[in-house]
């Protein structure tokens, strides 16, 4: 019995195999004529190694390039957001002002740990800060929107004057009709953050005679230029080579490592960033221009002259001409920058991102122009 058992399985085997490779064979045979008919295989057919389908003029599509890193400058300073402290830190002392008398004592007595607060209120004149924090105990100075230091009009003066002074942190409040707004000399490893800088005759904020590894954060900036438009930029790093001599000893002005992040700055007459040849190693990340309010002979939004800044994730609207630009004003100066992820909706009939005839640049091609007559970059994207 067993025996005719396994005879009958046999043979259901051999005749199911014979069924299988008849099948495998009409499937070859139909693959076979379908490639002997005009045209080949339908689209979507098989292609070996990447190449031609069969009957096809155009070759496959290739994949995309993969994008070479970004390469961050080195050493940047801390970009998180800060928050100001609910009392001084020791040995610090816990100010609280409410006129401008008391804010310029509090000024001239700080030192680290220190928290100084603004009531709300109008501080009107010009304030200095002369003292250093440290690194683990900086000098705070915080208030709210409608804390207002207030200087004596467009035509003249700095509403606040932070002289050579390191590890400060000033938070919140509000600075207006200046001549200049918030001025940076010889300033280190300090944060201006959340503050609102308006109505100024020049320039809002300006870090200048080797201020470096500062961070400016979350500004709201807007109405410049009222005394001389073209002295109208947003934030200002450094000094142009024809005041070299006048503020750093004929040599470059080397306000390095500084990072301008998440600001708002609109209703600028002048660019919103011009970043000056003699600096290095910054980043202008994150922030949003709208350049409706620039005068007619203002090229761009950031315009930069210094050398090895990355350029990143910002958005801008409404140019003269170009959303971003680079020079060379000074033989060596204005390479080895990047533009990363920017979006230029520049309305206008420039470039979205201009590379004015300066080698060693890169504009990636994560940036993106929008109604920009010229295109994306006068250099080919990477």
């Amino acid at each position: 019995m067993s025996d005719r058992l396994t005879d009958v399985g046999s043979a259901r085997l051999a005749v199911g195999a014979t069924a299988l490779l008849l099948a495998v064979s009409a499937v070859g045979v139909l693959v076979l004529l379908l490639t002997l008919l005009p045209g080949g295989l339908p689209p979507g057919g098989p292609v070996a190694d990447g190449g031609d389908r069969p009957g096809s003029s155009a070759p496959a599509s290739p994949p995309a390039p993969t994008a070479a890193p970004v390469r961050m400058p080195a050493g940047l300073p801390d970009t998180a957001a800060v928050s100001c402290p609910d009392g001084a830190r020791d040995p610090g002392r816990d100010v609280e002002v409410t006129d401008a008398e008391e804010l310029q004592e509090a000024l001239d007595e700080a030192g680290p740990g220190d928290l100084v607060t603004l009531a709300d209120g109008v501080y009107e004149g010009e304030f200095t800060a002369s003292a250093d924090g440290t690194e683990t105990d900086p000098v705070w100075v915080c208030g709210r929107a409608g804390a207002v230091l207030q200087g004596p009009g467009t035509d003249d003066g700095f509403v606040l004057h932070l002289q050579g002074v390191a590890h400060w942190r000033l938070v919140g409040f509000t600075v207006r009709e200046g001549q200049k707004g918030v001025m940076a000399d010889g300033t280190t490893s300090s944060v201006l953050q959340d503050l609102t800088v308006t109505e100024i005759g020049d320039e809002a904020v300006h870090l200048r005679t080797g201020s470096t590894d500062n961070v400016v954060r979350g500004l709201t900036i807007s109405d410049t230029g009222q005394r001389k438009e073209r002295f109208g930029e947003g934030v200002y790093v450094g000094t142009a080579e024809s005041n070299w001599c006048d503020l750093s000893d004929c040599e470059p002005d080397e306000s390095d490592r500084n990072v301008i992040t998440a600001n708002t700055i609109t209703d600028t007459t002048a660019e919103a960033v011009d970043i000056k040849e003699g600096t290095t190693g910054g980043v202008v990340h994150g922030n949003t221009f709208d350049g409706a309010g620039m005068a007619d002979d203002t090229d761009s939004w950031v315009d930069l002259k210094g050398n090895g800044w990355l350029v990143q994730a910002n958005r801008g609207t409404t140019s003269e001409r170009s959303g971003f630009e680079v020079q060379e004003v000074v033989d060596g100066w204005g390479t080895d920058n990047t533009f990363d992820g920017n979006t230029a909706d520049v309305r206008g009939p420039g470039y979205g991102i201009d590379v004015k005839d300066v080698d060693g640049n890169r504009v990636t091609c994560s940036n993106e122009a929008i109604d920009a007559e010229e295109g994306l970059s006068t250099i080919e994207c990477t």
